[in-house]
């Protein structure tokens, strides 16, 4: 009688009889098609009577319960002159781990061993994901030392991927760096992308100087820093405010030939604006296109914002018409912020200039650029271009906010209008509640209605002078 294996899970008792039943049905049927295609001889190998290792294998495959899998492998294993492929072991591994059954993968490991097949790099990478796929880093850690108990040397992958799984669990980063440092001495030799990987970490755990030092034993032992080494410190001195050092690191990047990518020039350019040192990175910005990364609206919009905040809107404006001699196009983001600088400033007629060439474009302006320069113009008495704004911002289908209407309505309606007036508003309140906010039915009849009275009011003054000269 075969003997089971006893596991510590009682799904294997449930179990028992239909694996068995199950290959049994499978070797019977391989077997009845073996003897209808080949003569009847003596002597059959035993190893026919339970089929061939890549048919047991495709069973241990089919199986969707990993305990049955393992029970199929063991019954296998324990016929005579039966030798499991190396991919039976790897299948197995991988069902037992993704079920969490990280007991029977040492027996499968040791059968695996004992079968006489190397230990091999694939089947350890197999069992790192096993082990990082379950979130278990000490596991993952112990698979390096497994491999230098096989007698199989790790390569710098293998280190490589055991650290990004450890520096991933909060708590690991000094065993990630132990294991680094001491990998040499097991004849694994970390790579530029072991480097990166702990500096990454160090860098976001904001222990930069750590993370510098790593960079600076990359030169001493000829490793090879590559564009992300570089795009990492200089994100980590632009984190910690040190401008200065992160601009060292890209002429350092650029003496050796390297081309920075648009995420590190990004980084520079919010840092320096962030300083203020607006000089500077505006010169960067030139200076992209010269070594090979031509800016893009995100650069562009980066330095608009940083002349808006110093109350340069002027230079803002400088920037976007740049931006179409390089090629590149304003966006909404790059009007709003350029009209909101202006507005800041008391330069209406500028912002008012922008707003219509934004609106030109298809962009949709927020509410409160157009409340900005309707309430700058109205405070210098510049009722119509407060109006000319009303009219244009209405006309394109878009929103006014009530405060625009609150501003703008005294200034040109009589007191006696005042029910006619709330008539309107009544109407865009319903409009308004429809959920998406817009005005723009109740809107276009109050803007017309405000816009004939303005012409009206206009008439009278042309009126007036004419009366006045003579």
């Amino acid at each position: 009688m075969l003997r089971r294996p006893i596991y510590d899970c009682s799904a294997a008792a449930r179990y028992l009889i239909p694996p068995l039943l199950t290959f049994s049905r499978f070797l019977l049927s391989s077997s009845s098609e073996q003897e209808a295609r080949e003569p009847m001889v003596s002597n059959r190998n035993p190893k026919s009577l339970i089929g061939s290792p890549t048919r047991v294998q495709k069973l241990i495959a089919s199986q969707s319960d990993p305990l049955l899998a393992k029970e199929i492998f063991d019954y296998a294993s324990q016929q005579p002159n039966f030798r499991h492929s190396q991919s039976s072991h790897l299948i197995l591994i991988l069902k037992l781990g993704r079920c969490r059954y990280f007991s029977l993968i040492d027996d499968v490991l040791a059968k695996h061993r004992s079968s006489g097949y190397p230990v091999t790099g694939e089947l350890l990478t197999y069992l790192i994901k096993v082990y990082a796929e379950a979130k278990l880093p000490e596991k993952v850690l112990s698979t390096f030392y497994k491999m230098l108990e096989f007698n199989f040397t790790p390569q710098p992958r293998h280190l490589n991927r055991i650290l990004e799984v450890l520096v991933s669990h909060k708590g690991y980063l000094g065993k990630a760096f132990e294991l680094f440092k001491s990998a040499r001495l097991h004849g694994v030799m970390p790579n530029t992308r072991s480097y990166n990987i702990l500096m990454h970490a160090f860098c976001l755990n904001d222990d930069l100087s750590i993370a510098y030092q790593l960079f600076g034993k990359m030169l001493e032992r000829d490793v090879v820093p590559d564009v992300e080494s570089y795009k990492i410190l200089i994100q980590g001195f632009s984190r910690k405010g040190q401008v200065n050092g992160a601009m060292e690191l890209l002429e350092d990047m650029l003496n050796k030939g390297f081309v920075p990518d648009r995420l590190s020039y990004t980084t520079l350019l919010n840092s320096l604006c962030r300083k203020t040192q607006l000089r500077e990175a505006y010169k960067l910005l030139c200076r992209m296109k010269l070594k090979g990364c031509n800016p893009d609206i995100v650069h562009y919009n980066t330095m608009i914002l940083g002349f808006c905040r110093e109350g340069r809107a002027m230079d803002s404006r400088k920037v976007l018409d740049d931006m179409s001699g390089n090629g590149c196009s304003a966006n909404l983001i790059s009007y709003r912020t350029l009209i909101g600088g202006l507005c800041d400033q008391g330069m209406y007629d500028e912002g008012k200039k922008y707003l219509i060439e934004m609106m030109s474009k298809g962009f949709s302006p927020h509410f409160s650029i157009s409340n900005s320069l309707v309430k700058g113009f109205c405070s210098f008495g510049k009722v119509e271009e407060a109006c000319d704004v009303v009219g244009f911002v209405i006309k394109n289908g878009e929103t006014l906010h009530s405060d625009t209407w609150e501003m703008i309505i005294p200034l040109i309606c009589k007191e006696d209008e005042s029910e006619k007036i709330k008539h309107f508003l009544e109407d865009a309140t319903k409009e308004e509640t429809g959920g998406d906010t817009r005005i723009v039915d109740a809107g276009v009849g109050l803007g017309s209605y405000l816009s004939s009275k303005l012409q009206m009011k206009r008439k009278n003054v042309r009126e007036r002078k004419r009366h006045t000269f003579f």
